[in-house]
């Protein structure tokens, strides 16, 4: 089977300024996939152009091995963007409706969430140890659980691969081991996982690859590899997260 995401040569500025330059990289089903790099080095901006909401200006991208600017499956892909758990304490909306906007494109809106549709939902919250409160107002909820429930939202259509952009910004250290636990357990059903993050000590501790990004791609590949690429070239571990990155299971 060939990539699910296959980025060649891409380039890419705002106005005048460079943000990536010639980026190339596979993505295959099964992939836990770390993006890091300090802040303007491209991560957010390589992301939203695999997801399509930014238009490519040299290069290709190539989803489930079709072209982005003609790829249709876009129920195939989650997203859980920056910040997405910054929600007013006042939002009106329930756990289960915020999670039913992952089936929008499948339903007609509004519409009155029908016996199956509420069987998926219940599903989805469950797989995020959230289905005991999907009558609660999503704003009385913590950063941590709303996390969750905005997890919920991108895999309730069963998605092949999921995108997160800083999905622990804000959220105590408690609750990012629990995220980070729990995006582990979906990779381990087979869902894809590609993960936006400053948190360079954390993510090698998680993820399967590691993307190093600098507006060029410095490191693509395994996280034993980048563990001892980056105590010879990057020095962006301290000792302690050097060792547990090259010695965890």
């Amino acid at each position: 089977m060939g990539p699910l995401v296959e980025v060649k040569g891409v380039d890419f500025k705002f106005g005048k300024l460079k943000v990536l330059s010639d980026i190339s990289l596979e993505i295959y089903k099964g992939d836990f996939v770390g993006l890091i790099g300090p802040n303007g080095s491209g991560k957010t901006t390589l992301l939203k152009l695999m997801l399509g909401l930014y238009k490519l200006q040299k290069g290709s991208i190539k989803l489930f091995g079709d072209s982005i600017s003609n790829f249709s499956g876009w129920s195939k892909i989650g997203y859980v963007p920056q910040k997405a758990t910054s929600i007013d304490p006042n939002f009106p909306a329930t756990v289960i409706e915020v999670a039913a906007m992952g089936l929008l494109s499948k339903m007609r809106f509004p519409k009155v969430l029908g016996k199956q549709e509420k069987e998926t939902l219940m599903a989805a919250l469950k797989t995020v140890d959230m289905d005991g409160y999907s009558k609660r107002r999503i704003g009385e909820l913590s950063g941590g659980q709303q996390q969750r429930v905005f997890i919920a939202r991108a895999i309730v259509s069963k998605p092949e691969i999921l995108f997160l952009d800083e999905p622990t910004t804000g959220v105590d250290i408690k609750s990012q081991e629990n995220f980070y636990r729990l995006l582990g357990k979906l990779n381990s059903k087979g869902i894809t996982i590609v993960l936006v993050s400053h948190d360079i000590g954390r993510i090698t501790r998680h993820v399967t690859k590691v993307a190093s990004l600098n507006q060029t791609l410095e490191f693509y590949g395994s996280h034993k590899d980048f563990c001892v690429y980056d105590k010879k070239h990057g020095h962006k571990l301290s000792e302690g997260e050097h060792m547990l990155c090259l010695h965890r299971g």
